[in-house]
């Protein structure tokens, strides 16, 4: 078993990695850290806890402690710091011969850093070593996780973009109050509302994705040529970023709309990567699940598809502007957030880099 740890641990973030890692065949959470407020106390005492299941009764009475590579006892961390100290707090870990798999957004676009999606761009966790020469690091590492709304659209992107090439994508995303943290959102601002800004967000999606969707060659990301414009709206909603995606393709599948439709949707059903291959165990069976009811996918009904970990994708149609639309839900505290993270770390971990 590999020792794990959490930095950030009584935050949103924080809270659905303890959830997420409980029972699980590779990893063992033994080590909490997070602010100096809340270092010295037990975990139950310096958490706030808001998640819907109960906390694991496992770290209730777990020490929190600084976050100090020198007094954790783990081979790996799993960040959900906040972006205003993730960064050299991260670095520092790394520098300590700790693997850092972060969801903090500050080593994103490091040219030496993978912004991963195992299902998308595995292969760029060869850059790993050219970090650790880079940086001086003699085993440790700093892996990102990208944006909650960027990880749903970019795994509906990357089969269409292999079969077909996207040239323009435009998306509109409505997204949980969870995406905010805690507290987030004021309740008077947003029951009964819709607030069409989230700081950053639409930069966030345009850039990672063409990160996402680019080629690592001699140690150097070269970033996708493809367009993106992104809307990015906060809905009253507690877990489940909904989006409304319409693509133009470079090659147009099919003579007639409707051949274009049903190409588009058996390339997504039919779409498997290497987490799938490596059978890793927050994998989902299938990353992509076709819904063709005309009212879904919806947030309460379909977050959970395949633990979490899914996308849902719905309403596939011809756009009037592009080639193609739809709808795509994800859950972006799981998929979006720990669950994303814990599945790098699984592809990490077999393939030599963890361990």
């Amino acid at each position: 078993m590999i020792k794990v740890g959490i930095l950030g641990a009584t935050g949103s973030v924080g809270q659905r990695f303890i959830q997420q890692l409980q029972n699980h065949p590779w990893f063992k959470l033994t080590e909490l850290a997070a602010s100096e407020r809340s270092a010295g106390k037990s975990y139950h005492q310096a958490v706030k806890w808001f998640l819907d299941e109960p906390m694991p009764q496992s770290v209730k009475n777990m020490t929190v402690k600084p976050c100090d590579p020198t007094q954790l006892d783990c081979d790996l961390v799993f960040s959900g710091l906040d972006a205003e100290v993730a960064g050299e707090i991260e670095e520092n870990f790394a520098s300590h011969d700790f693997a850092v798999i972060s969801n903090s957004k500050n080593h994103r676009f490091d040219t030496d850093v993978p912004l991963l999606i195992p299902e998308v761009n595995p292969d760029h966790i060869n850059i790993i070593n050219h970090q650790r020469k880079n940086r001086g690091y003699k085993k440790g590492f700093i892996v990102t996780n990208p944006n909650c709304s960027a990880i749903g659209l970019v795994i509906a992107l990357k089969p269409l973009h292999d079969a077909f090439g996207v040239k323009r994508v435009f998306v509109t995303t409505m997204q949980a109050l969870s995406g905010a943290g805690y507290p987030g959102v004021p309740s008077l601002d947003i029951i009964g509302n819709v607030i069409p800004f989230i700081g950053g967000e639409e930069p966030k999606i345009e850039t990672e994705t063409r990160k996402l969707l680019g080629d690592l060659k001699n140690n150097t990301f070269i970033n996708s040529d493809m367009i993106l414009s992104a809307h990015c709206n906060r809905v009253h909603v507690q877990d489940g970023h909904l989006e409304c995606a319409s693509i133009e393709f470079e090659r147009k599948p099919g003579a007639s709309d409707q051949e274009m439709v049903e190409a588009v949707k058996k390339t997504l059903a039919q779409f498997t990567a290497e987490p799938q291959k490596l059978k890793l165990p927050f994998a989902p069976q299938n990353p992509i699940h076709i819904t063709e009811e005309e009212n879904r996918p919806q947030p309460r009904a379909d977050r959970n598809t395949d633990k979490g970990m899914a996308v849902t994708i719905g309403r596939i149609r011809p756009c009037n502007i592009f080639h193609v639309r739809f709808a795509l839900l994800s859950h972006n505290t799981i998929r979006g957030a720990a669950g994303a993270a814990i599945l790098n770390a699984e592809l990490l971990y077999k393939k030599g880099f963890i361990g």
